[in-house]
């Protein structure tokens, strides 16, 4: 009678498959991101990322009331500065690119969730994320001085009327001043989704074709983590919820699933995943060469995210994902 137990009988029919499914992928767990940019009827396609733009304001908007259509609740946004300085002014500026951004999106479509990336790299000279010694070429930075230039930011980003503060820096007690500043700002409503184990990964790389915030020299080692490390994710998210985080990601998501899931289980907080730059690339490269199949993989990809612990998924598959779902 040998086997007893026959797992096969509930993949027999592709509806009992979905009806028995343990992980499912909806539109409702993507964030989309974007690159926003100076000027008028922009949209700059970005080498190294098939299918993204650099995009104008208004073509911003237009893109964000397609992404509302297709059911995606939310969107995030990163800005290229007309011009960069040491100072980073156009990250905090109430007339910078993100803020204008924000304000035109919540205008014209003001269900959809706007995030955005609380952070410097794309708006200094040198492309780190933060103040540097003067004459420093390592790529140092100086941790206290900048979480002031953060809060800054995260206070111009609330009154052009951003739903959700994003910080990605990794700065030792950026989520505590980005809190405090916000609380001091009366905008103690708004969420903080903080990029609490950020690795310094070389999967960012086409990121910094489309965010225009590659480092003029040295690189980001001594504030983002080492590949190597887990432990070391975990401590990091406990000082971020203690500092006042609402939600945590990780990033990247790929070669860090098994971080995804330990940061699940270690809190009851919402847990993102940053599916980044790289692993979109390579998809679309494969695709392109014909080599795979994109939407299988696609949605492959997005449910091992999930199974592994992600409540949110921040994806440039985004648009052709929630198409695929709705087939």
């Amino acid at each position: 009678m040998f086997p007893t137990h026959r797992p096969r009988r509930l993949r027999q029919h592709p509806k009992l498959r979905q009806m028995v499914r343990e992980t499912i992928v909806t539109a409702n767990d993507l964030i989309y991101p974007l690159f926003a940019v100076p000027g008028e009827a922009i949209a700059q396609e970005v080498k190294s990322m098939p299918g993204v733009y650099q995009l104008s304001v208004d073509k911003i908007v237009e893109e964000a009331k397609q992404v509302y259509d297709l059911g995606i609740p939310a969107i995030i946004l990163f800005g290229i500065p007309e011009n960069k300085d040491t100072e980073a002014t156009g990250a905090w500026h109430d007339c910078g690119i993100v803020q204008k951004a924000t304000t035109a999106v919540k205008e014209a479509v003001p269900e959809l969730l706007v995030m955005v990336d609380t952070c410097l790299c794309e708006y200094t000279t040198h492309g780190h994320c933060g103040y540097l010694e003067v004459g420093d070429l390592t790529g140092r930075v100086l941790n206290d001085p900048t979480l002031e230039l953060l809060g800054k930011t995260a206070v111009s980003q609330a009154k052009a009327g951003a739903d959700v503060i994003a910080p990605s820096g990794m700065m030792d007690g950026f989520v505590q001043a980005i809190r405090s500043a916000l609380d001091k700002a009366d905008f103690q409503h708004i969420p903080i989704m903080s990029y609490a184990a950020k690795y310094a990964s070389a999967y960012y790389g086409p990121f910094r074709d489309a965010a225009e915030s590659a480092p003029q020299f040295g690189d980001r080692r001594t504030y983002q983590m080492d590949p190597g490390n887990s432990r070391e994710a975990l401590k990091e998210i406990e000082l971020d919820i203690a500092e006042g985080a609402d939600m945590l990601m990780v990033k990247p998501a790929l070669a860090y699933m098994d971080i995804i899931a330990r940061v699940k289980d270690a809190t009851h907080l919402p847990v993102a995943a940053y599916n980044v730059s790289g692993e979109y690339s390579m998809v679309k490269a494969a695709a392109l060469n014909g080599w795979i199949d994109e939407e299988k993989v696609v949605m492959e990809t997005l449910t091992a995210f999930k199974r592994s612990g992600a409540d949110l998924i921040l994806t440039y598959h985004a648009k052709d994902a929630a198409r695929w779902l709705q087939n």
